[in-house]
């Protein structure tokens, strides 16, 4: 039997990651609910595994791909800066053109006020979700099992959290259990096709790994800055969203490096 592509397995590797979106709703669906505090602390650990991700398993290793095409001095960390930069303006850019909508600031974007109210979560679940498709993909894209699985389980680890945050605000809004852990597992569907672009991508063509490293890297980091933390500290809950950023972080770490 032959060895699955890298594509396949970028393709594979983030459907199984965003799979879990839909098994960490599952709580919605028999009535129980964690606490807030609770679901603040699995926020955390989201953050935690994403941060530990974006340096360990993107970052460092665009670093050793830009130097190996262009030797050590200042060009491959320039490279590595900029692709950082643009990952994280384009989900910006995302964020602030396509209509969507926070669980707690509301409604944002162009036009949103004609839009169903589903239809604004899912966008905005989607702008969150996609760029960890493309860094799981981007990883088996660049070294294939052992470039992507860690990521792949980091992703798929701290999606779960995100599933539950997803269904429980969405209950809160009045949506059946049903509905609102169907709508948090759709928003998980969408990391296969951030993974097929990603692997397709660096598979493509070696030279662009350093940027698509980083540039996945940035767009992970933007999405831990502007969305995860801020709602995890948003019900004074800091001291356990950090406890769990700590735990995050290290599990990430402990896999990276024993499955790397």
């Amino acid at each position: 039997m032959e060895p699955l592509s890298p594509i396949a397995l970028g393709f594979l590797g983030s459907l199984a990651a965003g799979s879990l979106t839909a098994v960490g709703a599952v709580p919605v669906l028999f009535g129980r609910i964690p606490s807030r505090a609770t679901r603040d602390l699995l926020l955390g650990f989201a953050a935690g595994v994403m941060l530990a991700a974006s340096f360990f398993s993107l970052i460092i290793p665009a670093l050793d791909a830009a130097e190996g095409q262009f030797d050590n001095g200042a060009l491959p960390a320039a490279i590595v800066c900029v692709a950082i930069l643009l990952g994280m303006g384009a989900v910006a850019l995302t964020n602030e053109r396509l209509p969507h909508e926070h669980f707690k600031t509301g409604r944002e974007g162009p036009d949103s006020a004609s839009l169903r109210r589903v239809w604004l979560f899912i966008i905005a679940i989607t702008i969150h979700n996609f760029p960890e498709g493309l860094a799981v993909g981007v990883g088996f894209g660049a070294d294939g099992l052992s470039g992507g699985l860690p990521l792949a389980i980091g992703i798929g680890l701290q999606n779960a959290p995100e599933g539950l945050a997803v269904a429980v605000s969405l209950l809160g809004e009045g949506y059946s259990r049903r509905r609102a852990w169907g709508i948090a597992a759709l928003t998980g569907l969408v990391e296969p096709l951030g993974g097929l672009l990603g692997a397709g991508i660096i598979s493509i063509s070696q030279p662009l790994l350093p940027w698509g490293l980083a540039f996945a890297a940035g767009a992970m980091l933007y999405v831990i800055s502007h969305e995860i933390i801020p709602e995890t500290h948003r019900s004074g809950h800091q001291n356990r969203a950090t406890l769990g950023l700590a735990v995050g972080l290290v599990i990430m770490l402990f896999l990276d490096v024993w499955l790397g």
